[in-house]
């Protein structure tokens, strides 16, 4: 996921400036199942530090060791693990760890390429098999220009490839400032959503009062600018306060975020459609049914650090078109 490889590449420049080299390890190919699926990757640094997880915990010990061999020699290598013997997933991971050097041109691009929420696309080149080879690695493609992540040309002739596309990061708005966006923000952060909160003038509030947010903007209904609430953008109504939810509510009703939540019992949300009618009449149809109240699963929630999983939880299901059941109740695979 984009947020992943972001903290991976700033993980490097850290690194870098600390005097250490780094490897990547990236999960190519499953034979089976496993706790996450390919296209995982890690950052291991030179001294044992690492960013990033590519499964439960068992397998980042032996990604450590096997990395061991990149660092000293730089040739990139597979290594594989089967977990049916020490993870109880059934399945075979093939992980490509190979040095990560970036270059200085990279490293600028993709950073106006997170600042400008694009997407960008991974593709990994190795054999299905133990061993090393100097043209095993990973290509990135951004904005029509290609970069080798190891800063060298690679020939992928003969290779298979892992493809995999980086969406835009997701953004999650919260117009509100109160104690439960708090946690909601806290939430979301944490599985690396953008996070802008959205509050009056009137309540002095302070970034600072919301960890993890990227802005905070204090601005009246009537002036909220809506020209960044895209496809990737949830957003979630949360004032406490019914007309200026209402006014929030028809001031991004020109909008098409890929979930609209609301706080509050049905009643409460009955009452705003009709009064946001009685507003906007030829409103969309689309944006109407795209109206999430009360925002949330169902999972018994009663305080706002539970509120909030159950609001990221109906979020996640939306954007990912899952209808939410217990995974010991499904048929199909996990991940199917």
């Amino acid at each position: 996921m984009i947020h992943e490889f972001k903290n991976i590449v700033e993980s490097n420049n850290q690194a870098n400036k600390e005097g250490y080299k780094t490897v990547l390890a990236t999960v190519v190919a499953l034979d089976g199942s496993s706790y996450r699926r390919p296209g995982v990757q890690m950052l291991i640094w030179e001294n044992g530090k690492f960013t990033g997880a590519v499964s439960g915990g068992c397998v980042e010990k032996e990604i450590k060791r096997q990395a061991a061999t990149v660092f000293s020699s730089g040739t990139p290598k597979i290594m594989t693990y089967d977990g049916r013997f020490r993870l109880g997933c059934e399945g075979v991971l093939y992980i490509l760890i190979e040095p990560f050097k970036p270059s200085q041109e990279f490293l600028e691009v993709f950073a106006a390429t997170i600042k400008n929420r694009k997407g960008f696309s991974l593709s990994s080149y190795y054999n299905k098999k133990d061993g090393v080879d100097n043209n095993y690695g990973t290509l990135c493609f951004i904005d029509k220009k290609t970069f080798s992540i190891q800063g060298k040309q690679i020939n992928t002739t003969s290779l298979l490839e892992f493809t995999q596309e980086m969406a835009p990061s997701n953004k999650l708005l919260l117009i509100g400032a109160e104690h439960d966006a708090v946690q909601l923000c806290s939430f979301a952060t944490a599985l690396g959503w953008d996070v802008t909160i959205i509050t009056s003038p009137l309540e002095e509030k302070d970034i600072l009062d919301f960890p993890g947010a990227k802005n905070l903007i204090a601005v009246e209904p009537e002036m909220l600018s809506t020209e960044n609430i895209d496809t990737h953008t949830a957003v979630m109504l949360m004032t406490h306060s019914y007309a200026k939810d209402l006014k929030y509510l028809l001031t991004i009703s020109t909008t098409s975020p890929m979930y609209l939540g609301t706080l509050g019992p049905l009643k409460r949300r009955e009452k705003l459609l009709h009064d946001f009618m009685e507003y906007k009449p030829d409103a969309d149809l689309d944006f109407m049914e795209n109206i999430h109240g009360p925002a949330g699963l169902d999972i018994g929630a009663e305080t706002p650090q539970e509120i909030a999983i159950s609001i990221m939880a109906e979020i996640l299901a939306v954007v990912r078109d899952r209808k939410p059941i217990m995974l010991k109740d499904k048929v199909k695979g996990i991940h199917q």
